[in-house]
């Protein structure tokens, strides 16, 4: 069974950042693509970025181009998602998913989630 835990989140100003993490287990993950997805107050479930395992290759949302980072860690199994330059408008909870989808920001493409951290930037 494939299982997903994200840690990381917190209360940060804006200008700060935060690392989040996301620690996969129960398979191997080399054809898959691993995204980050927030779901903000009052909006929908929003893309921010994703990373194909085997190959590395990234993909980011223009909302966060330049201020994130997504990485992998073969040998730890775990992404991470490094935030800079945060701004109030990226205040959410933030999920991780994981599948073996063509459309890694299409969010009805992943099966597996987890439970979310939350990540609040104070103005």
């Amino acid at each position: 069974q494939v299982r997903l835990v994200e840690s990381g989140g917190g209360l940060v100003q804006a200008g700060g950042s935060l690392r989040l993490s996301c620690a996969a287990s129960g398979r191997t993950f080399n054809n898959y693509h691993m995204s980050w997805f927030r779901v903000a107050p009052g909006k929908d479930r929003e893309f921010v970025a994703a990373i194909s395992w085997g190959a590395g290759t990234t993909y980011y949302s223009n909302s966060v181009k330049d201020r994130f980072t997504i990485s992998r860690d073969k040998a730890k199994n775990t992404v991470y998602l490094q935030m800079n330059s945060l701004r109030p408008e990226d205040t959410a909870v933030y999920y991780c998913a994981a599948g073996l989808v063509k459309l890694y920001a299409d969010y009805r493409q992943f099966g597996t989630w987890g439970q979310g951290t939350r990540v609040t930037v104070s103005a």
